[in-house]
């Protein structure tokens, strides 16, 4: 028994709250089709890129490959691919980069040049000069030109935004750069690839998806990875679908009885317990954690790691945590469909799923006492408390339902989504032996990524494009809080109604008052200022591959986002093609 005195014990002290600020503001990325040398669906795309890449390491492909060469792998892949010969220069670039792309990988970013059309600038409202080497960017914050810039520079590029085959001849030629990599049209491209070839000189290209320089689009995604690319990411030697499959297997019943000890056959309460942890779900957190584990493994030895039983009880107890947050919420929320069933306590009744959900709380923390490490303890107990207490505020909120403010909205969101991708990441950090600095990038990371995920489920409510809609009841939306603020007279007393009774088929007076608004347009942009927040955050790791892995999953979560920009090259030749008095394309950017 203690002997210490009320005075001696020390408090326990609680996470500080900061409070919750508004991301920078980015440009909206816009679809426009690609074209008709190059796959329009973005899909295409990438699986054409990985039949190269696969193509190029079964061969042995050694660049520089002349053109014979890139001719005869192009036509290989391209039949592989099932796709029209129309596509085989745009396939050519896509097999040229797979075979520099472990060169590249070898060569410090500071021997590297990153060469940016100017067409991706906003021509109409750009404030960059000019000198002899290309636009020197102001960091206006109006295209991603300025991301793309800051973030090499850092790395210790050379950058120059501008375009042609003379720049790239020139900079070769002084040989102070080793690598190159390019974002132009086709056409540029292939005029580059005869002086790249000559002086075998790594270089790797993302083709713009346009070559009229009117909004061109770019897959972002691809510069971002590759200008990042480097050998001390040892991402790539991690398989994630087969580690998503491995994650997967330890919610089956016998792997379960491994990890978590064999459940007694006559204790009920722990049979339901188990069926509802191995049903359906796409295990998302528990491989989160087991991701930022291997991949601070990765970085730490040189063989291949290995997945401890250590982390897979902390990925069990994740998964226990967040299936006790889908019972409890679907009895709050009244939710009587999970997993294309019925929900929990439709089938058993409200008292016995409130148990299940406790007891799998209870176990949570069972399997987490067991790795005796109170820092895992504790980082899931704040997250628990973090959680509750959003879901607290929207549940109070809905006793009475008043339009709150966006900012309150946001912070609620927080609270309910960021706080479990933090929890997921951070054991895994924990158990990798991440230091304090990644702890606090995992941070900001989890909470840009948590909001922007319960946006873009706001957005796709909104739209239709959900399997549920949770505007159907009374929820709390983003979508309506902006439209309470922006509509005036009738139009904000309808938003309002809707704020307060739900709005189950959203009326067509909800969808105009929305458009005219242009509430839309807003919540993209705070969806996209979001992720970007989120790939902001990653700049301060100091592990390559878990920076690696964390930018993958911005876009597996959200999909893949494109560029757009404006330059006048062309403005001459299409504006013939325009009719008298339309107006430049640049003038809806």
């Amino acid at each position: 028994m203690s002997t210490e005195t009320p005075d001696q014990v020390e408090a326990p002290v609680e996470p500080q709250i900061v409070p919750l600020q508004l991301p920078m503001q980015v440009p909206r990325q816009t679809y426009r089709p690609a074209q008709s040398n190059i796959p329009d669906d973005k899909q295409d795309r990438v699986r054409l890129k990985e039949i190269a890449e696969d193509h190029v390491a079964k061969v042995g492909a050694i660049p520089p490959l002349t053109l014979d060469e890139l001719t005869e792998h192009t036509g290989a892949v391209l039949a592989a691919a099932g796709l029209d010969p129309i596509y085989s220069d745009y396939a050519s670039i896509l097999v040229s980069n797979a075979a520099w792309r472990e060169s590249l990988a070898q060569i410090p970013y500071d021997r590297r040049l990153l060469l940016i059309p100017k067409c991706l600038r906003v021509e109409d409202k750009c404030p960059a000069p000019f000198d002899e080497f290309g636009l020197l960017c102001k960091e206006c914050g109006l295209c991603s030109i300025q991301d793309l810039t800051v973030e090499a520079e850092r790395l210790g590029y050379a950058v120059l935004v501008a375009e042609g085959s003379a720049i790239v001849r020139s900079m070769i030629e002084t040989g102070k750069i080793e690598a190159i990599v390019g974002v132009s049209c086709i056409n540029v491209l292939e005029k580059c690839f005869p002086h790249m070839e000559a002086a075998a000189i790594p270089g790797v290209a993302i083709p713009l998806l346009q070559d009229d320089c009117i909004n061109t689009t770019v897959d972002l995604d691809w510069v971002w990875d590759l200008i990042h690319l480097t050998s001390d990411d040892k991402t790539y030697r991690l398989d994630l679908d087969s580690l998503k499959r491995t994650v997967r297997s330890w919610f089956e019943s016998d792997s379960l009885n491994a990890i978590m000890g064999a459940a007694d056959p006559d204790d009920e309460t722990a049979g339901i317990a188990r069926g509802y942890l191995e049903k359906g779900g796409n295990r998302w957190r528990p491989y989160l954690a087991a991701c930022t584990y291997m991949a601070l493994e990765s970085d730490r030895q040189d063989a291949n790691p290995v997945l401890t039983p250590a982390v897979k009880k902390a990925a069990v107890a994740i998964e226990c945590f967040h299936k006790a947050s889908l019972i409890h919420d679907d009895i709050e929320d009244g939710d009587e469909q999970r997993y294309d069933s019925p929900s929990l306590h439709t089938e058993i009744g409200v008292p016995v799923a409130l148990n299940i959900g406790d007891f799998l709380v209870g176990e949570g923390y069972r399997l987490l006492s067991e790795l005796d490490n109170a820092e895992l303890m504790t980082v899931a107990a704040q997250g628990h408390v973090t959680l509750c207490r959003g879901q607290g505020r929207e549940l109070l909120w809905a006793r009475d339902p008043q339009p709150l403010a966006s900012m309150q909205v946001l912070d609620i969101f927080r609270q309910k989504t960021s706080a479990a991708f933090e929890v997921a990441l951070r054991l895994g950090a924990i158990l990798g032996q991440a230091d304090e600095k990644t702890h606090d990038v995992l941070r900001n990371y989890s909470e840009a990524l948590g909001i922007a995920y319960q946006i873009k489920d706001d957005l796709e409510d909104f739209r239709g494009e959900a399997d549920s809609n949770d505007l159907a009841q009374v929820r709390l939306s983003l979508i309506l809080a902006i439209a309470h603020k922006r509509a005036e007279g009738a139009d904000r007393e309808r938003i309002a109604s809707a704020i307060r009774h739900g709005a189950p088929d959203l009326p067509e007076d909800v969808h105009r008052i929305a458009n005219e608004c242009g509430v839309l347009d807003k919540t993209d942009d705070l969806l996209e200022a979001y992720k970007e927040e989120s790939i902001r955050s990653l700049r301060f790791l100091s592990s390559p591959t878990l920076k690696g892995l964390m930018r993958r999953i911005v876009g597996k979560i959200f999909g893949e986002k494109l560029i757009e920009g404006y330059c006048s090259e062309f403005e001459t030749r299409n504006a013939a093609g325009r009719a008298p008095g339309a107006e430049s394309a640049a003038g809806s950017v």
